[in-house]
């Protein structure tokens, strides 16, 4: 599942999100402050951040402008959490880079929904909703991959790239992208290290057809598409 930074310097809204979280099968990562988010961002890519608007020091809606201008977490998803209501200060909040926003106080379900909307949205392969391409099953929750009545053997790392292709079909990801993706951006791998991992995939597709869904997209890298 995904790993959720929760910036908060209350210490009992932190503790309730990250308990309902870790409930839903995330991983809580936690912060009392933006500086030190900064420095659990610089650590780890978060799947998705819970951000308080009122911080001590770099506010919420700062700390969502510094992780918006910068290319390496531009795309991760944030939630802002706030008192307020008013439509002004939502605007603020969605006009620093928020892509949703929940008024304090609030029901954790509310929460856990809105986490999984936005990691739906921006990170698919977060999330455990079942995948189907070409009659090729994938089930996260159940860490299952099948076609018909044919189940697919994957290794772990197998199973996240399929995964990740599988979510984002028909696009063209260079080995530099997928590294990133799917093992993170701090993973001390060769990009070629990719071409070893597709292979191992074809393989282990090949006995229901589906490896041709891998393809190789010359000078580029590789898509996973019905599409020749």
């Amino acid at each position: 599942m995904a790993a959720i930074l929760i910036v908060e310097d209350e210490a009992d809204i932190q503790e309730l999100v990250a308990f309902n979280l870790q409930r839903a099968g995330h991983t809580p990562l936690r912060a009392a402050s933006a500086e030190e988010a900064q420095e659990q961002v610089r650590a780890q890519l978060p799947d998705c951040i819970v951000l308080d608007w009122m911080l001590p020091g770099m506010s919420g809606v700062e700390f969502a402008r510094w992780i918006r201008g910068n290319k390496r977490t531009a795309a991760v998803p944030i939630i802002m959490l706030t008192v307020r209501s008013d439509e002004e200060h939502k605007l603020a909040g969605l006009e620093a880079g928020a892509d949703d926003y929940v008024t304090k106080p609030f029901s954790p379900r509310e929460l856990i929904a809105r986490v999984k909307a936005v990691l739906r949205r921006r990170t698919p392969q977060a999330t455990d909703d079942m995948v189907e391409i070409e009659g090729l099953h994938l089930d996260p929750a159940r860490h299952r991959v099948s076609a018909g009545e044919t189940t697919v053997v994957l290794s772990p790392t197998e199973f996240k790239l399929l995964h990740f292709f599988m979510t984002h079909p028909d696009r063209v990801y260079t080995r530099t992208q997928i590294l990133d993706n799917v093992w993170g951006d701090h993973a001390f791998l060769e990009a070629r290290t990719i071409d070893v991992h597709i292979q191992r995939l074809r393989k282990a597709l090949a006995p229901t057809g589906h490896e041709r869904l891998v393809q190789t997209v010359r000078s580029t890298g590789y898509r996973f598409s019905a599409s020749p």
